[in-house]
């Protein structure tokens, strides 16, 4: 029997001999030399995606040399958003879903979402001249306004981002899923309770509420008993959208909403309250408008 041994050098590490007589042997020995290099490729290809973050540190430097932490980061990344100068981005970093995910279920989410809302009380109390003839008018969002969508969120890790007009959801990349719309069919979404507040003082202030939402006709029931099931009652208006808006921006379509409130049904509104840019942006505008935080998806 021929067999080949590594030679003295090495011989302080293990003794390894390969029978090249025994063709079963040599196909072992073939196949455990290529099983190495596999998991010496997939070691390398990790060590790369990861050298941006430093494993053990889990920090980097800025391209002007700034040493930053990923919470850091995530931190910046969460803010741009809010600011408006990140847009249409259709899911949270992959680095960032954990940090987003402890910050939508974290007390500082509730006071970012509390203090908007008392901005918004200081604003009926101190600008606002309600005529009282019925015309005065406040529109509110409606999914992470006045109900929070974070549940169904959380029981998907936070890591989807969704295209509410075209109703699918993504992971990294869109897929064709309807979950959230299956979600909100349910009728579970809990009240976001400083909006109810809020939307209790403008109904006794005689206001007319209108709610306006990119959800689609087909959830009016579903969405009319979630709303009344947790406490939301005496709304003016629901206007979800129809057939002949499924092809607009979100924008375009509740810009489109407020030019009829105002030209055809005579409104005055005061005021917007939105978790997305697309529910206050475009002409015309309300006298005021406030944005109430939300890092998790974009909707445009």
């Amino acid at each position: 029997m021929f067999s080949h041994t590594i030679p003295p050098p090495y011989e302080t590490q293990s003794r390894i001999s390969i029978n090249f007589h025994n063709p079963f042997l040599s196909t072992m020995a073939t196949a455990n030399l290529f099983f190495s290099l596999v998991i010496s490729v997939l070691i390398l290809s990790l060590s790369v995606s990861a050298a941006d973050w430093n494993i053990l540190l889990n920090q980097r430097k800025t391209r002007y040399g700034l040493q930053i932490t990923l919470k850091n980061y995530c931190e910046s990344w969460r803010m741009n958003v809010e600011l408006h100068n990140i847009r249409y981005f259709d899911t949270v970093p992959e680095e960032c879903v954990e940090y987003i995910g402890r910050y939508m279920t974290s007390t500082q989410y509730k006071v970012d979402f509390e203090r908007t809302i008392d901005e918004c009380t200081v604003y009926l109390s101190t600008s606002c001249g309600f005529k009282k003839d019925g015309s005065d008018a406040w529109i509110f969002d409606i999914d992470d306004t006045l109900l929070s969508t974070v549940p169904y969120y959380k029981k998907n890790g936070f890591g989807f981002g969704v295209d509410i007009k075209l109703c699918k959801l993504c992971r990294g990349k869109k897929s064709n899923s309807t979950a959230l719309e299956e979600w909100m069919r349910q009728g579970k979404a809990p009240a976001l309770e400083h909006s109810l507040r809020l939307f209790n003082q403008l109904r006794g202030l005689g206001v007319q509420i209108i709610l306006v939402s990119s959800r689609r006709e087909c959830l009016r029931s579903a969405t009319i008993d979630n709303l009344v099931n947790v406490g939301y009652h005496g709304w003016t208006s629901l206007i979800l959208r129809g057939a002949d808006d499924e092809n607009k921006d979100v924008e375009k379509f509740k810009a489109d909403v407020r030019k009829q409130l105002i030209s055809g049904g005579g409104y005055r509104i005061w005021g917007i309250l939105g978790d997305q840019w697309s529910s206050i942006e475009g002409l015309p505008s309300a006298k005021r408008t406030f944005k109430l935080p939300n890092p998790l998806y974009y909707v445009a």
